[in-house]
């Protein structure tokens, strides 16, 4: 998965550009305040495209133990094949055949509880990376309607844009206390 993409270098410049220009103070105030929002949405997505490739490591990892658990039943089912033969012809088990059939049960149970776990880390990521994710979202929105605000000299609109960089915040700090 990739990291969500904050494509807002242009509007900061507009916005910082207009700031300078206009004679209303509280446009400086929406330039720094885009600034910060844009440094919070920057750290948002390099936590959200964190958490999206640790789910996926993770998630390969489970897999990887699956197919693990998988060859170790192969392996149990072709031994315990061999030994309901041997019993059913009326010859004897071999003591280390029956170990090594107790062996790959045990291995099968670790290697089951370990590919679950990774399947659990995996899932808590990708949540993780959701809650980043919105996070990145809301600073975006907050620095186009703070650049709606300078465009249209509106300072309600600037406000509203703090609103949802408040929104923002919210979310970055969730996703650092998801886990």
């Amino acid at each position: 998965m990739e990291a969500p993409e904050v494509p807002i270098e242009q509007t900061q410049e507009d916005i910082h550009h207009h700031a300078h220009q206009s004679k209303e103070k509280w446009t400086m105030g929406v330039a720094l305040s885009s600034a910060l929002l844009a440094a919070l949405a920057a750290v948002s997505s390099l936590m959200a495209g964190h958490h999206s490739n640790e789910a996926m490591i993770d998630q390969i990892r489970s897999s990887d133990q699956w197919s693990h658990y998988q060859a170790k039943s192969i392996k149990a089912n072709v031994l315990g094949a061999k030994l309901e033969m041997l019993k059913a012809v009326g010859k004897p088990s071999n003591e280390k055949d029956q170990e090594k059939l107790t062996e790959y049960k045990n291995e099968q149970e670790d290697i089951k509880r370990q590919a679950e776990e990774k399947e659990q880390a995996s899932e808590r990521h990708l949540h993780s990376h959701v809650i980043f994710a919105r996070a990145v979202t809301m600073f975006q929105v907050a620095i186009a309607v703070a650049a709606i605000s300078v465009l249209t000299q509106r300072r309600r609109f600037w406000f509203i844009s703090l609103a949802f960089g408040l929104v923002g915040a919210a979310f970055l700090l969730q996703g650092f206390f998801a886990h």
